[in-house]
């Protein structure tokens, strides 16, 4: 049996929007659940940009009744439907675990207990299932050192140190099979959800990929939510005329991946076998600091505002991780096209023609991180 019809959880927030878009236009049937979460969400409402084309339903991924007939209406799941923020899961625990790991849970509880015609789950990890990237020590080759401690961010020592010498260590790009550290409990939500649709997905025969998101951004990105990914709060502060906070040092390195070539590599996994049962890295390939980052933003918009750069760290942020894209070249023929001076290019652009969608809540999200005991001080 041939794929036609697919269910998008989350499918009306930003990179499943995107992915619905890719999907109508290659002919095939698309379902969206959302529950318009309103810290994405700010109206309540279908967003401007949901497809004509597809089928809306609102509805909880831990409602069976609103879930079950979806999926068994489906040859094919993408679950992206999640609660997403490092620090706010550090105290919403109940809610992200229950949303995330308990929403995968339902969703695979339907697989396995009703008669189905599903052939292919895609399920949203993230970078933080591997804690810190991978690193390589001069002496004792490649190493894996767990989160920094208390006491080292207060004391401004920013960088990775080897497990077994001491001595500093180079970031190296991260591979599939290194290690993995959950730090925070998103983290530790998104790998129940891939190991756990892995495991079903491995047991009962039911082909399953589970793409490892490094730091996405592009158009649709929520500018207003507080907890989303770091460029797109920077943009946010930017374009009230406010600094981008940088923590620590500004030195971290990442990868950006532009929407473009992340839905890219979506469909390659919806409709090739390569990556089958597999998690997959989905980044550029591309090593750039942070601080770099909100320069070349500030650049790009035309604005004299530099960032402030804290010198001061948080209790669950890791020092550097860049993707290693070996996997889906290999398995799947994927290779990024949209460059960071593109990409950014085109966020900007989009976000100055779109009306209201840059509210800076940072502040409160920051006063949040406070109260809670997560911000260190040195």
């Amino acid at each position: 049996m041939s794929i036609s019809d697919i269910l998008v959880t989350g499918g009306a927030g930003y990179i499943g929007s995107h992915l619905v878009d890719a999907l109508v236009a290659r002919d095939y049937r698309v379902t969206v659940l959302d529950n318009l979460e309103p810290q994405v969400h700010r109206s309540g409402t279908w967003p401007s940009y949901a497809n004509p084309n597809a089928t809306y339903v609102k509805g909880d991924v831990r409602d069976r009744s609103v879930f079950e007939p979806l999926v068994l209406a489906s040859q094919a799941v993408v679950h992206f439907g999640a609660a997403v923020s490092v620090g706010q899961s550090m105290y919403q625990i109940d809610r992200y675990v229950d949303v995330n790991t308990r929403g995968t849970a339902l969703l695979l509880d339907i697989l396995v207990n009703t008669k189905h015609k599903v052939e292919k789950i895609i399920v949203a990890s993230s970078i933080g299932v591997y804690g810190e990237g991978a690193y390589e020590c001069a002496t004792h080759g490649p190493v894996a050192p767990t989160i920094r401690d208390e006491q080292q961010l207060a004391r401004r020592d920013w960088e990775q140190h080897c497990p077994y010498c001491t001595s500093h260590v180079r970031s190296i790009p991260t591979p599939e099979d290194k290690a993995l550290y959950r730090d925070n409990i998103y983290s530790m939500t998104k790998y129940h959800q891939e190991e756990m649709v892995l495991l079903i997905g491995k047991t009962y025969g039911i082909p399953s990929v589970a793409p490892r998101f490094f730091n996405v951004y592009g158009p649709r990105q929520s500018l207003s939510n507080p907890y989303a990914g770091v460029a797109a709060i920077w943009l946010s502060r930017l374009l009230n005329g406010k600094q981008p906070i940088v923590f620590e040092d500004g030195g971290q390195l990442r990868d950006f991946v532009s929407i473009h070539d992340v839905v890219d590599c979506l469909v390659l996994m919806l409709e090739k076998p390569g990556a089958d049962y597999l998690p997959v890295n989905v980044g550029s390939g591309q090593t750039i600091t942070i601080l770099e980052i909100a320069k070349m933003l500030a650049r790009l918009l035309g604005s004299s505002i530099e960032p402030q750069v804290t010198q001061t760290g948080r209790k669950f942020d890791i020092r550097h991780n860049t993707a290693d894209i070996t996997r889906a070249w290999q398995t799947l023929g994927f290779a990024p096209k949209v460059s960071l001076e593109d990409g950014f290019s085109e966020l900007i652009g989009w976000a100055k023609t779109t009306p209201d969608v840059a509210v800076d809540f940072f502040d409160k999200a920051l006063q949040e991180l406070q109260e809670k005991g997560l911000l260190v001080k040195s």
